[in-house]
């Protein structure tokens, strides 16, 4: 490996604003200036005339000519030129996530387990349940197990508990993985677009506390999951992910539970993944995933 090598600096930006001509040619352009290298290119328009643009770009650049700090600095002109929405983030930065997690463990082992193995690209200093049955399972892995129960009564003194925690950890990502607690909005609007949670797709359909028995008389057919930010309409933020599975009338209810916790892990482990790479941006209630 060449000594300039040790220099390179891989770095993401992502941009957001209303299409019109010149971006690409003026963002490509900085970076060219800048000394920096484009190794990757996303692009979309939702509209060529009048709509909005969305860009994903990698690129290297040397740490000896400027910081990554010294770029965003130097990006704020092009970016009031276009009125848009921006960062730019550094790829040696692994983000600080936090899961959440009620008793079912299926989520959970997932990510732990593919965070251990290198494949979750991120710090999890912690997690939180509501109940102690997992705390076991999260101290092996060598993270912080935060047992916080709630009740209609401690609601409020145990989300205050829990953003508090969040805050001296500098999280940047909230993973419910089964969470069964509704957040309420103080939680959500602290963490705006960086809570991603995962839900069955019998909803609405089937609700209640047995949706797979439900399901089974109803003869179904395929059974779904849907990751996706969370806002203050329960299940309805930006769908970052889905997958589906199919069944048939020979699987048991039991059956159809086992389809249901494996294309939940795994479609919530993929969405947290695009999500930890930068890969995607929100326009109102929909994503543009890159």
């Amino acid at each position: 490996m060449s000594p300039e090598s040790h220099s390179l600096h891989r770095a993401r930006l992502l941009i957001s604003c209303a299409d019109r001509p010149g971006i690409v040619s003026t963002v490509s352009n900085f970076l060219y200036e800048a000394g920096a290298n484009i190794v990757q290119s996303d692009q979309y328009s939702t509209d060529p005339t009048g709509g909005m643009f969305f860009m994903r770009i990698e690129f290297d650049f040397d740490i000896t000519q400027h910081t990554i700090d010294e770029l965003r600095y130097s990006f704020q002109t092009v970016a009031s030129q276009f009125d848009m929405s921006w960062r730019i983030e550094s790829d040696k930065r692994n983000k600080q996530m936090a899961i959440f997690v009620s008793k079912e463990d299926h989520c959970l082992l997932e990510l732990l387990w593919r965070y251990k193995s290198g494949e979750i690209k991120a710090n999890i200093p912690l997690v939180i349940s509501n109940h102690d049955e997992l705390r076991e399972t999260v101290e092996s892995y060598g993270i912080t197990f935060y047992h916080i129960p709630v009740t209609a009564e401690t609601k409020t003194e145990a989300e205050q508990k829990a953003i508090d925690l969040l805050e001296s950890f500098e999280i940047d990502v909230v993973v419910l993985a089964r969470y069964m607690q509704i957040l309420s909005p103080t939680f959500v609007s602290a963490f705006s677009q960086r809570i991603i949670n995962i839900h069955h797709s019998f909803l609405p359909a089937f609700i209640g506390a047995n949706p797979y028995k439900k399901a089974f008389d109803r003869g179904v057919k395929l059974i779904g999951a849907t990751a996706h930010y969370v806002t203050n309409d329960l299940d309805e933020g930006p769908i970052i992910e889905q997958d589906v599975l199919r069944v048939n009338h020979r699987d048991t209810t039991e059956d159809l539970r086992v389809a249901g916790r494996n294309v939940e892990k795994i479609t919530l482990a993929r969405a947290v993944n695009w999500h930890l790479l930068d890969k995607v941006l929100v326009y109102k209630n929909k994503t543009i995933v890159f």
